[in-house]
């Protein structure tokens, strides 16, 4: 008796075990987040500081390059740059010190619009198909189950470049090619898959009993997947949105093959910014911290349902 109770017993870690792990977790939280903090710092340097080697890391900032992400321009005389009025704003004063004026807004807003329009477009198709789809597998017989999980897995295992000629073909018939709507459809295929099966592990430990009771209430079956089913898979639903998200975000591969003008997304606009003297980079990365706000919101709002769902089947159990 003794011995199975040593058995089944759970050892506490220790002090030092947890400051060790803590520790761990820190250094690699502060490695990964390095390369953000550059590309923030060089979004706020000017474009000498920038390309300067050694790397300078004592500057003095500048929106310069937020300015030139947001605005085209065009070099000017300097007796013309004094003629002008007073400037109006911060970017017309740093512009004009370059002896620039601006032309007029730059597509970086609204190739950013596209990104948001198709990123959390496709990821509500993609989750609403997939949570039905992962409901269907979970609760009914379906014939060849496994056999139609694997095909539906299947669609992942290839790479982008692998379909990529025949998706454009089939496009460019169906009249898709650099449209919002192409864009979303393919994404919410690709995404599909994903949500199918992270979702059906979700809904798989949902005990079946909650439904039959409802049921036994005199819900319809539709009425208890509605007010049973989803407020318990809420942490799954979210932790999925999460996973499309991200994918839908930063595709970079059909969107430059799809897109060229009127949906093309800021991931295949922002690396062809140029400045006078080649690739601005101070635009660039003022375009990839912009680039990063929206995902990042989206995940600290979902975190704790994030959190909840990585570790939903392994609490439950």
């Amino acid at each position: 008796m003794s011995s199975a109770n040593t058995a089944h017993s759970v050892v506490a870690p220790s002090h030092t075990s947890k400051r060790v792990a803590g520790t761990i977790v820190i250094v690699y939280a502060l490695i990964t987040l390095i390369p953000l903090v550059w590309i923030f710092l060089t979004s706020i340097k000017s474009p000498p500081d920038s390309i300067s080697y050694p790397p300078k890391i004592v500057f003095t900032p500048t929106l310069e390059g937020y300015c030139n992400l947001f605005t085209t321009r065009t070099r000017q005389t300097p007796d013309y740059i004094v003629a002008l009025p007073e400037p109006t704003s911060t970017c017309d004063e740093v512009t004009r010190k370059r002896n620039m004026v601006i032309a007029g807004p730059s597509n970086f807003l609204p190739r950013f619009v596209n990104s948001l329009v198709i990123a959390f477009g496709s990821t509500f198709l993609a989750v609403f198909l997939g949570t039905l789809a992962a409901y269907g597998f979970s609760r009914f017989k379906v014939p060849l189950a496994d056999d139609l999980l694997f095909f539906i897995l299947s669609t992942r295992m290839m790479p982008p470049i692998a379909v990529a000629i025949p998706i454009y073909l089939m496009y460019r018939e169906l009249g898709l090619s650099d449209t919002a709507l192409g864009m979303i459809l393919l994404y919410t295929a690709v995404n599909v898959s994903l949500a199918v099966w992270l979702l059906k592990g979700f809904i798989d430990e949902i005990p079946r009993e909650y439904e039959e009771a409802a049921m036994i209430d005199g819900y319809t079956r539709l009425q208890a997947f509605r007010k049973v089913v989803l407020p318990q898979a809420t942490t799954g639903i979210a932790a999925t949105a999460i996973f499309c998200l991200i994918f839908a975000w930063n595709e970079y591969a059909f969107a430059a093959l799809l897109t060229s003008g009127q949906a093309q997304t800021a991931p295949p606009f922002i690396p062809t910014i140029i400045g006078e003297g080649g690739q601005d980079w101070p635009a660039v990365a003022a375009g990839t911290t912009i680039f990063l706000v929206p995902i990042l919101v989206f995940t600290i709002l979902l975190r704790k349902q994030l959190l909840r769902g990585i570790t939903f089947g392994a609490v439950r159990k």
